[in-house]
């Protein structure tokens, strides 16, 4: 007994021993020579691909990738193809599916799971199809590599042929860039909505050829520097269902104002700015600048007036807070990214860190883009005739007021805008807005997370002064394809018994802008006229406590010359292929408070002053008009002209000559008449909006 015990021992240990790390292929059945299985097992998959490819697919050059498995019962299964169609992909499937069964894969002489790759390269030809195995899988799942993966080298790359043209990406809100197409997005029946901004290239794409506006002004360079230099993104890459391009951001300009002891004025930015997208639905950008800078000195001066508390000297408006550069300059960095997923053909949901605009104009009385950039989340709901949007931003107060230990306040503000095409000509947009702060604890009031709720109603219910209510109107009508008129009224806790009195009251707070664009003008294609007349009265944006102004980083969320004026604007803008040219002349009337040190009323042009203060009482309470105070005129001529080097990247090179006219009633040691001369020229990739008429 004992000597047949110590044979089947043997005997079963010289069986495992004869059967450790041994594997073997998948066995069809005209395979039968055991040394032979691996190439029999390809062979036989070639030729089944040689004879049941469609022809259809097989004249053109290119490529399959297959990763596929065979299961313990000898069946076939795909797991991943790359090829340059779908409708490729589906052959392959197809013809995979034609395979007969097999003897499966054996490990250890035990039938086991098993993955291989197949590649395939059309036309056809007898070493074609090159095919690596990957992995044997055991019952227990254990994975043994017996060969080095091909995944890495089979990566296709597909021509990039620029997608972002068709996706959801976001379209830099720049005014000039938005010149070009703005034309075909107002033509009579087009069913656009052109005053929530920033667009998307999907939005746009239904009414303007990208891609053919692209093409016209390539320079079709052959060299690798040549077209990248004039006509390509840095980095494009564009694979099976992603894409991403990348591009440095450069603003370099140099420039003198000539009424000003500075040596000279100078931007110095270097950034980079990156675009994606995955799939249909997911896109995302990123800008990133660090920026050093001098300004004119009226630009210096404003800039200084808005610094932050503490020891930062000033906010750079458009950007941000600035750091002291050298001893008369600013170094001030900013960034910006969006990502957008968009559901369907109805909505979209955005994360961003950045600016928002409403309004078919060059300024906007509601929202505009004058401001630095904030974290928001936006919905966006398109259907029938209605684009609905909603957006939260998560704001930030810098004044001394609101500053404990060094830590700046955080307020709320959430927006809906519904715009409408009530006819082929006629869009009405319905405006709602509240600012809150986070006093009590009260954080980020759900309240106002309802999309259809009217805040003016949460704030009374909460308290009359938990928050800063506005509601706005809009509206843009189509005389015809080449001229339209637009419109917006804001009112900012509207007084509708003082307003029948006529009295003028200060309580009557509401703004309202009235203008035209005329698109080709006088039959010249691609000249654009525009004239726009804005006025916002007294003590519009502010509020009874500091904290819940309409303002962020102490810039105006509405217009950029906050309160207390009347402005008149005319701009004339001109492309052709990838030159450029844009005049505009401004002339405006603003009421600023007296700085004599007897004077301390509040006229209602300081936002950061509440409306009933006793520190700064207001000096009257009817007979109040748009102006008052230290009444001064402005004027700002404006001209900029250039060549757009590259149209991927918008990177320009451009030349600006700008001249401003300030003259206050009063003229003080702090507050003086000057007439300013400012010549620049650079290079930019302009991918938003700089504005220099304040």
């Amino acid at each position: 007994m004992k000597k047949i015990l110590i044979t089947i021992v043997v005997l079963f240990s010289l069986s495992v021993f004869s059967q450790s790390n041994t594997e073997k292929f998948p066995v069809f059945e005209n395979c039968n020579v055991q040394s032979e299985n691996e190439i029999c097992f390809f062979t036989t998959i070639q030729d089944h691909f040689k004879k049941n490819f469609s022809k259809e697919f097989t004249s053109e050059k290119s490529t399959i990738i297959a990763l596929f498995g065979v299961d313990t019962l000898g069946k076939f299964e795909v797991l991943y193809i790359d090829a340059t169609s779908e409708e490729i992909k589906a052959e392959t499937k197809r013809v995979f599916s034609m395979l007969s069964k097999v003897q499966p894969a054996t490990y250890n002489g035990k039938p086991v799971y098993a993955k291989y790759t197949l590649k395939v390269n059309f036309p056809f030809s007898d070493n074609e199809i090159n095919n690596t195995k990957t992995a044997v899988i055991n019952k227990n799942d254990k994975i043994t590599a017996k060969s080095e993966l091909k995944e890495f080298e089979n990566i296709v790359y597909n021509t990039f042929e620029n997608p972002q043209f068709k996706s959801g990406l976001n379209i830099p809100f720049n005014h000039q860039k938005y010149a070009e197409f703005e034309v075909f997005m107002n033509q009579v029946g087009a069913n656009s909505h052109t005053a929530e901004k920033p667009y998307s290239y999907k939005d746009v794409s239904k009414y303007y050829d990208f891609e053919k506006s692209y093409q016209t002004k390539l320079k079709a360079k052959s060299s690798w520097w040549g077209r990248k230099f004039w006509d390509e993104n840095l980095v494009e890459v564009q694979g099976d269902g992603y894409w991403f391009l990348f591009n440095p951001i450069l603003d370099v300009r140099g420039g003198k104002d000539f009424d000003s002891e500075l040596k000279n004025t100078f931007v110095n930015t270097r950034g980079v700015n990156i675009q994606a997208g995955l799939g249909k639905n997911i896109t995302f950008t990123t800008s990133i600048y660090e920026s050093q800078g001098r300004f004119a000195d009226y630009y210096n001066a404003y800039a200084i007036s808005l610094a932050p508390s503490g020891g930062n000297p000033a906010t750079i408006p458009g950007v941000g807070i600035a750091k002291q550069f050298k001893v008369d300059a600013f170094d001030f960095p900013m960034a910006e990214a969006n990502i957008k997923f968009t559901a369907n053909q109805f909505f979209d949901v955005q994360l961003g860190y950045g600016r928002n605009f409403i309004g078919d104009g060059y300024r906007s009385v509601i929202q505009s883009d004058a401001t630095s950039p904030y974290p928001f989340i936006k919905f966006n709901t398109t259907f029938w005739k209605i684009k609905y949007t909603n957006t939260y931003m998560f704001l930030r107060d810098i004044t001394p007021e609101n500053t404990m230990q060094d830590t700046y306040a955080s307020k709320y503000m959430a927006n809906h805008y519904l715009s409408w095409n009530v006819t082929k000509r006629w869009n009405l947009g319905l405006f709602e807005s509240v600012v809150w702060s986070n006093t009590n604890g009260r954080g980020f009031d759900p309240n106002f997370i309802n999309p259809i709720i009217f805040y003016r109603a949460v704030e009374f219910a909460s308290s009359p002064k938990s928050g800063n209510a506005l509601i706005g109107l809009t509206s843009k009508y189509k005389f015809n394809s080449q001229i339209i008129g637009y419109g917006q009224l804001l009112v900012d806790e509207f007084s509708v018994g003082d307003v029948s009195k006529g009295n003028k009251s200060w309580k009557n707070k509401f703004g309202y802008q009235i203008g035209a664009k005329y698109f080709n003008a006088f039959d010249i294609e691609n000249l654009t006229l525009q004239a726009e007349y804005n006025i916002v009265r007294p003590y519009v944006y502010s509020h009874s406590a500091t904290l819940t102004n309409y303002a962020h980083n102490n810039q105006s969320m509405g217009h950029a010359w906050g309160a207390n004026f009347k402005e008149l604007i005319g701009i004339a803008r001109y492309n052709k292929n990838r030159y450029f040219a844009q005049a505009k002349l401004i002339y405006g009337k603003r009421g600023f408070d007296y700085t004599d040190g007897t004077n301390n009323f509040n006229y209602g042009t300081n936002l950061f002053i509440p409306y009933d203060s006793t520190v700064n009482p207001r000096p009257y309470d009817e007979g109040v008009f748009a102006g008052q105070g230290n009444t001064t005129s402005i004027l700002i001529g404006d001209f900029t002209a250039g060549y757009l080097i590259n149209p991927s990247s918008n990177l320009k090179i451009f030349a600006n000559l700008v001249h401003r006219s300030f003259d206050p009633t009063k003229v003080s040691a702090t507050f003086e008449k000057s007439n300013t001369t400012w010549v620049s020229i650079g290079i930019s990739t302009d991918l938003f909006n700089w504005y220099f008429d304040y």
